[in-house]
C-alpha cells in the first residue's frame, strides 16, 4: 500500500531507489576513503597490533597538537566522550545540566545514566542553536552545567555561553560531534568550557567508521576520563603489554568499555591529515549552493554564517518558507526522493520523544521556535565526494519542488 506525505515514507523510498538502477540515487552522505587510509588500516591489521596502541597515541598527540589543548583522548563514540566528560564533573542525583531541545538524542540520554536531569532549551531560527537566552530562564538551584551543541558545524556564540557559566557558576561541555574543523573568532573551540567532545562517526567531517574524542586542558578531568573508559584500570593494555611493561594494575574506580582501537585510530591519523582539504571542499559546496538556491528567497530560507563562526558545513540544512508553499516538509522531502535525491531532518525535538516527553512533562509549545524550525527543515546532501554535476541536480529538484507546490497568489 503506497504512503502519502510522511517522512517513513519519503526515506524508505529513498533505500528502495538505491537500488532501483533506472532512477540513480544520489546519497544523503558518503564517506570519503582514499587509498591512503586504506595502507594505514592494512599496515594496522598486519602490526598485529589491533587495539588501543601505537596508532590511537599519536592520533591523540596529533589531535591535541592541531586544536592547542593539552589532553586528547580518543574513545569509541561521541556519546563515550559526553558520557565520560560528565562523569568527571562528579554530579549528584537530581543535578540539572542544561542542553538543547534540538540535538540527537545522545547528548541528553548520557545525562540521565549519570543521574543528572536535563534541562531542555529553545533554539535561535537562523543558526539553530541554543538559545542562551532562554537557556538563562531555565536555570534553577539545581543546575550544574551547560552543554552547548555546535549545530551542522556552526559554533555557538561561545563567548555568550562563558559568560553565563560563570555568571551562574555552570560547567561547560560543548558537543562538537558536527564541527571538528570549526573555529570560533579564527581560533579552536577548545579553549572555551572545560571539555569538547568530537564525533568521528562514518557521515562526519572526517571518520574513524566509528569513534569520538574529547580534549581538555585540565589535568584532573583528563586523567578522570582515562580511567574510567577502560574498565577503571589504572593501566591500559599498551602499558601492560608493550617490552618493559607490567601485567599488573588496579581498579581504581567501575569504569566502561569506551577505548578507541588502532584499527580505527589508523584511518582517523590520514583523515586528520586531511581535514583542511575537506573543510575547503565543503565550504566551497556550500558557497555553490548559495549561489544556486539563491533565487528562492522567498521560499527557502538558508544557512547563515554569523561574523564570529568559522563554519564546518557537515550539513547544509535549508529552511522551508511553508506558508509560500502548499506541501508540507515530509511532502516536499518526498517529492525530492522520487527525483532520487538523499536528504535527512536534523533534528527531531526531544518534545517529540515519548520517553522524554513523558518523564519530563515536555510540551511543544515550551519551545515555540524549535517546534516551527522542525515542522521547515531539509538536509540536502553534502560530502567532498559529491560534484558540481550533482549539486546541480540537487538545485534543480529543489527549483522544481518549489514550481511544484507554489501556493498560488
Amino acid at each position: 500500500m503506497p504512503c502519502k506525505g510522511t517522512l517513513q515514507c519519503a526515506l524508505t523510498m529513498g533505500v528502495n531507489n538505491m537500488f532501483d538502477k533506472t532512477l540513480p540515487f544520489l546519497p544523503f552522505s558518503l564517506p570519503t576513503i582514499g587509498d591512503d587510509e586504506i595502507r594505514e588500516v592494512v599496515a594496522a591489521l598486519k602490526s598485529n597490533w589491533i587495539t588501543t596502541g601505537p596508532r590511537t597515541k599519536r592520533f591523540e598527540e596529533e589531535f591535541a597538537a592541531l586544536k592547542g589543548c593539552t589532553h586528547a583522548i580518543a574513545l569509541n563514540s561521541c556519546t563515550a566522550a559526553l558520557h565520560l566528560a560528565l562523569n568527571a564533573l562528579d554530579l549528584s542525583p537530581g543535578d540539572e545540566v542544561l542542553t538543547t531541545v534540538n540535538t540527537f538524542a545522545a547528548t541528553a540520554n548520557v545525562m540521565l545514566q549519570v543521574g543528572a536531569k536535563p534541562v531542555f532549551c529553545d533554539i535561535e531560527t537562523d543558526t539553530m542553536n541554543m538559545d542562551l537566552t532562554d537557556a538563562e530562564t531555565r536555570i534553577t538551584s539545581r543546575t550544574r552545567a551547560i552543554v552547548p551543541v555546535h549545530l551542522a558545524g556552526h559554533p555557538v556564540d561561545l563567548d555568550a555561553a562563558c559568560r553565563l557559566a560563570k555568571k551562574h557558576g555552570l560547567r561547560m561541555i560543548q558537543d562538537a560531534a558536527h564541527a571538528a574543523d570549526a573555529t570560533y573568532q579564527g581560533g579552536g573551540l577548545d579553549a572555551y568550557g572545560d571539555m569538547t567532545c568530537y564525533s568521528f562517526y562514518a557521515t562526519k567531517v572526517i571518520t574513524t567508521a566509528e569513534g569520538g574524542l574529547l580534549t581538555t586542558s585540565t589535568d584532573s578531568l583528563a586523567e578522570s576520563v582515562r580511567m574510567f573508559s577502560l574498565h577503571g584500570m589504572s593501566r591500559d593494555a599498551w602499558k601492560r603489554y608493550q617490552k618493559g611493561g607490567s601485567w599488573q594494575y588496579d581498579i581504581l574506580a567501575p569504569g566502561f568499555k569506551y577505548n578507541m582501537a588502532d584499527i580505527n585510530a589508523a584511518l582517523g591519523l590520514i583523515q586528520l591529515k586531511r581535514m583542511p582539504e575537506f573543510l575547503a571542499i565543503r565550504r566551497s559546496q556550500a558557497a555553490a549552493y548559495q549561489e544556486l538556491l539563491s533565487d528562492l528567497a522567498d521560499f527557502v530560507a538558508l544557512p547563515v554564517e554569523r561574523p564570529y563562526a568559522g563554519h564546518s558545513y557537515h550539513l547544509y540544512i535549508i529552511q522551508l518558507e511553508l506558508d509560500n508553499l502548499t506541501c508540507s516538509r515530509d511532502e516536499f522531502i518526498e517529492f525530492l526522493t522520487e527525483k532520487g535525491i538523499g536528504t535527512s531532518v536534523h533534528f527531531i525535538p526531544f518534545f517529540h520523544f515519548t520517553f522524554y516527553r513523558e518523564k519530563f512533562g515536555l510540551r511543544e509549545q515550551d519551545f515555540p521556535t524549535a517546534s516551527s524550525v522542525f515542522k521547515r527543515v531539509v538536509s540536502l546532501p553534502l560530502y567532498p565526494l559529491l560534484k558540481q554535476s550533482d549539486m546541480e541536480r540537487v538545485s534543480e529538484a529543489v527549483h522544481e519542488a518549489v514550481r511544484r507546490f507554489t501556493r498560488v497568489r
